[in-house]
């Protein structure tokens, strides 16, 4: 299997939009969320340099960091999610014990979107209150994109444990 992450964007949507079971709504969650804290880190980057005292460029430089962190964890699991749900179609052919296994392995990559989006969204309220106020609109618009993935990966996660 090709890296989605290393698809164009336009590849990675006609293989989401294909009939076949990957890439499917685990790997575009962590999609969106990777794209939500993609816009909060533009927002921290844009807030640096500001005039400010040296304690709020430390707090946006540890932004920056942990955002970068969050990113690029939210990016591999694009592809994990797809190796994960693979394995669920595998084991359909096996053991019932086969098939729960498969299910609780692929439902610890929607949980861990879930966690992810949680720790991207407590970089909101520093943003909000010390950020470039010209930036907070895509600091909203980063939050909506962090609840849907969220909500779409604890859907998924929710499925996987039944």
């Amino acid at each position: 299997m090709k890296q989605y992450i290393n698809y164009s964007l336009k590849e990675y949507m006609n293989a989401l939009a294909a009939r076949e079971p990957v890439p499917g709504g685990g790997s575009a969650a962590a999609l969106t969320a990777a794209a939500g804290t993609g816009l909060l880190l533009m927002a921290a980057q844009y807030s640096t340099g500001k005039t400010g005292t040296p304690a709020r460029e430390k707090k946006l430089k540890q932004l920056v960091k942990k955002g970068r962190s969050i990113k690029s964890r939210l990016m591999d699991l694009v592809d994990l999610d797809a190796v994960s749900y693979l394995n669920v179609v595998k084991a359909r052919k096996l053991k019932a014990g086969a098939q729960r296994k498969a299910l609780r392995q692929a439902q610890k990559v929607p949980q861990e979107i879930c966690r992810l989006c949680f720790d991207a969204v407590e970089m909101t309220p520093f943003l909000v209150k010390r950020g470039n106020p010209n930036l907070l609109s895509d600091v909203e618009v980063a939050l909506e994109l962090l609840w849907s993935a969220f909500r779409s990966a604890r859907t998924l996660a929710a499925i996987n444990s039944e």
